[in-house]
This record gives structure tokens, sequence and C-alpha cells, in this order.
């Protein structure tokens, strides 16, 4: 059996630094929801952005951080030709068994945590306004709460959803039903929401409300909560 990455693991303590100095806002959604167009518009406005899911997918490519420990955690035929992780591969195996899945997460999530302080910090220094965590797993980690001056939940039906990952991923249905099984409902993410982003209709439909959420980010004060 592999061992946890040797550093220590971190958590939102190495991040507390931050409070009060930058407003911080948590962005998160189902699968298929939208994240990552609403992430790279506020980016686009001036926010500094951190993806956890794009953290993911880097240590776990090629030469990737993670790799080393999933190969010797599950050994090689979990890496695909290119030496990346076989997601199809190991996604069926972690829906089959539970315990793969916290072997897996014992590998990345300390390293993911470790690049997100890393960003953060870096862009906190680089005059960003304010700073948006994307976190699909938000809610279901419950390694978060208290960190955020402001939570934003992309949403959108389940119908929506499934339609949008079997175009973007080539899922099949029984696929995308055991990945949204394994995350929060709609109702569990909207109760944890300061804002919500409604996301069933075209970028132009949805390019007002990011606005409206930036510019609310930008008149942010951290020691004051703000409501939708």
């Amino acid at each position: 059996m592999a061992s946890t990455p040797h550093q220590n693991p971190t958590d939102q303590s190495d991040l507390t630094s931050l409070k009060g100095r930058i407003p911080l806002l948590g962005l998160t959604g189902g699968i298929g929801s939208g994240k990552t167009t609403v992430s790279d518009l506020l980016g686009q406005l001036g926010a500094g952005v951190i993806d956890t899911d794009l953290i993911a997918h880097q240590i776990t490519a090629p030469s990737g951080k993670a790799i080393p420990l999933i190969r010797e955690q599950f050994g090689a035929e979990f890496l695909d030709p290119s030496g990346a992780l076989d997601r199809g591969k190991m996604r069926s195996l972690v829906f089959e068994k539970p315990e793969a899945r916290k072997s897996l997460e014992q590998i990345t999530h300390p390293l993911i945590r470790q690049e997100t302080i890393r960003q953060a910090l870096e862009l906190s220094q680089a005059g960003r306004p304010y700073l948006v965590f994307v976190i699909p797993l938000l809610v279901e980690s419950g390694n978060w709460q208290g960190l955020f001056d402001h939570i934003a939940v992309v949403d959108c039906s389940k119908d929506t959803q499934i339609k949008r990952v079997m175009e973007r991923n080539k899922l099949t249905l029984e696929e995308i039903e055991k990945i949204l099984e394994a995350q929060a409902s709609r109702a569990e993410r909207l109760s944890q929401a300061n804002t919500i982003l409604h996301n069933e209709g075209g970028l132009a439909e949805l390019k007002p409300k990011i606005q409206d959420l930036h510019k609310k980010m930008l008149g942010f004060r951290t020691n004051q909560p703000t409501s939708s």
C-alpha cells in the first residue's frame, strides 16, 4: 500500500491570513452546472481564480505530483499510455469500492490543497480585488466552512446537467447518474448559497448575473457578510 504524500496535510488555517485582507468567494455547483464558465468570466473581470478541479487534473496528468503515489497504490494499470491517470478506469473503481475512493483522496486532497494555498497567496499579492475558489465538492467536503466571505452556487436542473455532461464528457447516463448520486443534492447546495446563479439558458442570460456578483464582491467588506 502506498503512503500518503510526505508533506503534512494542510487545511484552511493556511489561508486564514487572507481573511480580512481580501474578499474570498467560494464558487460551487453540480457537475455540468457551468462553474467553469462563471469562473472564467469572473477572471476576465479581474478576479483571481483558483480552480481545484483544474489542479486535480494537473496533479494527475503525465508526470503530475500524484502519479507516483497512484502507481504505487493502485498499479500501473490505472495509468493511460501517456502516463496520466486513467480517469474512466479509476471512476469505475471508486464507484464500486468506497475504500478505493478514500485511498485516492488521501493521495490527491493534500496535494490539491497545497497548490490551492500556493495560488491563493500568490494571487493575493498580485493586486487582485478578490479571490474565487472553484470547489465542486465545497458542500460535501465540510473542510471549507468559515473560510469564505461569500458562497455562490451555479445551479441548473438535473436534466440540463445530464445533457451538458453527455455532450461534453461523452459519459453514459448510468455513469452520470452515479456521479450525481455521489454529489450533494441541489437543495443541500442551495441552502449554503449567498448568491444563486441560475444557468438554464445561454451565456447572454448568464453574463449579467456574473457582472452583478462581480460588483458585489468589489464592494464587499470582509467584516460584513453579504447576502443575495
